[in-house]
């Protein structure tokens, strides 16, 4: 197909993906398509499967609509967003390119959102790729994929980890599918934050993968990727709050936004179940990827030692203030004691000294900032330095970043928070629940420094190289992101030392 043939005669774009023609919107300077099918509807017989192709259409399809977020969790009233969903038709992608000529060559940033694998959706105006697109020269896919019970619970006579395989599915519409959009198919790169880091991770270690990216960018990854038997009781547990079997038969009987409920209220009630289910429980963490042999043979950690994501250039890092976020949204900020900090060690510190060596590390720290280390290195600052370690030990080449500028928003509560990165790298201060860490008003500062983030993220799409030096386990030089940003060695080697024996293995079920 000509350039001028994927054009339509007015000032819509259209372009021919391979089920059939696509009618798009123009917005401030690039081309959008949103809503476009990667996948069967996963209901009624294919419900709990793995993701069937999308079948074909006649005619040109508007694309100008975001798909129907997947059933949701409860959390921040994402499952009020959902409930307008009975057709399924949950599983769609959205691309902004700047070019739809099918010779551009762009590269190509496949975006994973978050949302502790309960929430999330493609939809959010955070995840807007608009400028994203237009600045960095690069064509911006974001898609939905299922998440809770219906993406990640173990439910016998499914397939395990059904919201990998749908992010599968949708690099596979991207292979087969971007050139339309002006995009490379060999030049493909992968991000995400928070479960969406833990994805790109898991990606990073799935046979199934190999081959569909090219780049990967790890944000925020955290540490959770569970056993098979303690993802099987807790399915089981949110079965029994209907009264069922954590089976298709049982589950499928199931109206979606029903099961969600269940797992939501599995989920408000963790804690009890600490003895059984250790730290997910603390934590409140009822769903995560399963290490189930199968789809997931191994954690990230592993397989990246192993030397699966040689191949595959990496870029990762965390916020330093990862906790922030969770202590201001609980209500904790001011009020952690030292009862609370002396618990939060003993359950999350690595081995059995590590109560004590945060203790050392830290001798001025108070209980507040002793909780929130803990926390922030546990589930996700130290998850993402180890996940370049192990590429780093495997010989392929990582870059490594820390995000240190402090949230101005809300009188600066919020430090560098879990989160803060996002609006960041879309370059969407003012739209979406991030915004609030930015404040009413973007400063120039906040500007200044988004443009550095999306130029480094842009960059390493495009060449591989964000702008600062590879990580090695001798130097160990990382990017902080700050007013005054600087390459320095890694600024958390209290906490790297201190976890440095912990492996990250897939969390057990400890009690029968």
């Amino acid at each position: 197909m000509t350039s001028a043939e994927s054009q339509s005669s007015g000032s819509r774009p259209e372009v021919r993906a391979a089920a059939g023609r696509l009618r798009g919107s123009r917005e401030a300077g690039t081309a959008v398509f949103r809503g476009i099918p990667f996948a069967e509807p996963p209901v009624g017989a294919l419900r709990f499967g793995a993701p069937r192709p999308v079948r074909g259409w006649t005619g040109v399809r508007e694309a100008v609509s975001y798909g129907p977020p997947p059933p949701q969790g409860g959390h921040f009233g994402m499952d009020a967003q959902a409930r307008d969903t009975a057709d399924g038709d949950w599983l769609t992608v959205n691309v902004w390119t700047p070019a739809t000529d099918p010779a551009a060559g762009l590269p190509v940033m496949v975006w994973i959102h978050g949302g502790a694998y309960v929430i999330g959706a493609s939809g959010l105006p955070e995840y807007d790729g608009g400028r994203l697109a237009r600045d960095g020269g690069v064509v911006v896919v974001t898609f939905n994929y299922r998440v809770g019970i219906e993406g990640f619970a173990r439910i016998g006579g499914a397939p395990d980890n059904r919201g990998l395989l749908d992010q599968v599915a949708a690099l596979e519409w991207v292979r087969d599918n971007i050139r339309a959009f002006g995009g490379d198919p060999a030049r493909v790169t992968v991000f995400g934050e928070s479960a969406g880091g833990g994805s790109v991770a898991a990606l990073l270690a799935m046979d199934r993968a190999a081959g569909l990216f090219h780049r990967a960018v790890a944000q925020s990854v955290p540490g959770t990727f569970f056993a098979p038997e303690l993802a099987a009781d807790i399915a089981a547990a949110c079965a029994a709050e209907l009264g069922l079997r954590p089976t298709v038969a049982d589950l499928s009987t199931v109206a979606p936004h029903e099961l969600s409920g269940a797992g939501d209220t599995v989920s408000a009630t963790m804690e009890r179940w600490a003895q059984r289910w250790g730290r997910p429980a603390l934590k409140a963490i009822p769903f995560s990827p399963v290490v189930d042999g199968d789809v997931l043979a191994a954690t990230p950690w592993q397989a990246l030692r192993d030397g699966a994501g040689r191949g595959v250039e990496l870029l990762v890092g965390h916020t330093r203030d990862e906790q922030r976020l969770f202590t201001v949204v609980e209500g904790l900020l001011g009020e952690v004691g030292e009862e609370q900090a002396a618990e939060a060690l003993h359950a999350f510190a690595p081995g059995p000294d590590g109560a004590r060596r945060y203790r050392a590390a830290h001798p001025a720290a108070g209980p507040e900032e002793l909780y929130e280390l803990v926390h922030s290195d546990w589930l996700f600052r130290m998850p993402s330095l180890h996940l370049a370690e192990a590429q780093t030990t495997a010989g392929g080449r990582v870059h490594v970043y820390e995000l240190a500028w402090p949230a101005p928003g809300m009188g600066g509560v919020f430090g560098a928070c879990h989160g803060l990165d996002v609006p960041l790298v879309f370059g969407n201060l003012d739209r979406g629940r991030p915004a609030v860490l930015i404040g009413e008003t973007p400063s120039p500062e906040a500007e200044a420094l988004s443009t550095r983030m999306r130029t480094a993220w842009t960059s390493f799409a495009t060449h591989g190289d964000p702008g600062w030096p590879a990580y090695d386990t001798g130097q160990r030089l990382v990017q902080v992101f700050d007013t005054r940003s600087a390459v320095t060695p890694y600024p958390e080697e209290a906490s790297r030392l201190i976890w440095h024996d912990h492996a990250f293995p897939a969390l057990p079920l400890l009690g029968q």
